[in-house]
């Protein structure tokens, strides 16, 4: 597993490097998805001699999340032209570096479960809980894709300048993408379930992790936050957020 968190940490560091000479952020998310699907790749490999239709499945399944990820991230920072998230910290080495570290660090926690898996030194095969748990993570990645080409298609529209997106899965939720991003890492958690014991079973804060961060940190709070700064004084959007659900759908 160290030598899985040096793998990844490698790779941040030459993104960081290009991203910094250049004073770029547009590879900054494209280096998030495919840190997932090279580190999963690598864990694969380290671990081919217990290699099982259960360790393919689990590996495929991140690889597709990742690239999905990464492709869309990438296109859509090439179609803004920058993250504005990094205004003011491109330019410093230091907060700039900083970011890159602590995305090393998110990546290699959520992917604890995974690397745990695949580099199990057992047997390895399908049981109620891996179906289970693909069923989630699979449910998961389909609603955060299609939510992110809904949203895509609807900032794309000049009609929609200025506008949130109130149709699709974003009727009944107002980050239905972040619903599905927990969905998918609860999934794999479940996925792996079987073959924790003792210490192992501490890779439950990889989806405890992800939470944390989408309802708390970076994710709906800062969202919310902007879209309630932008929208303070529009009815229409007052009442969106009244009648619609953070993640889930509002019953009553």
């Amino acid at each position: 597993m160290l030598l899985v968190f040096l793998f990844i940490f490698l790779l941040q560091i030459l993104f960081f490097v290009y991203a910094a000479i250049n004073k770029t952020d547009k590879v900054t998310d494209l280096s998030y998805g495919l840190t997932f699907v090279f580190a999963s790749i690598f864990s694969l490999y380290l671990g081919f001699e217990y290699i099982s239709l259960y360790k393919w499945v689990l590996a495929t399944l991140i690889v597709a999340w990742g690239l999905r990820l990464a492709i869309y991230l990438f296109i859509r920072v090439l179609r803004i032209g920058k993250d504005k998230r990094f205004d003011g910290i491109r330019e410093d080495l230091k907060r700039f570096g900083s970011f890159w570290l602590l995305q090393a660090v998110s990546i290699f926690v959520i992917l604890l479960p995974t690397i745990f898996a695949l580099l199990y030194q057992r047997e390895t095969s399908l049981n109620a809980f891996s179906y289970v748990g693909l069923f989630i993570s699979l449910f998961g990645l389909i609603i955060e894709s299609i939510a992110d080409m809904q949203k895509y298609v609807f900032k794309n529209k000049e009609e929609n300048r200025g506008k949130w997106i109130s149709s699709g899965l974003w009727k009944y939720s107002r980050h239905p993408n972040y619903l599905g991003e927990i969905l998918m890492w609860v999934g794999v958690f479940i996925y792996v379930l079987p073959y924790l014991n003792d210490i192992s079973l501490l890779t439950i804060i990889s989806p405890i992790y992800i939470i944390y961060l989408l309802l708390f940190v970076s994710g709906v709070p800062t969202l919310e936050k902007e879209y309630a700064k932008r929208y303070e004084d529009n009815e229409e959007y007052s009442k969106y957020v009244k009648n619609t659900g953070v993640l889930l759908p509002k019953l009553f």
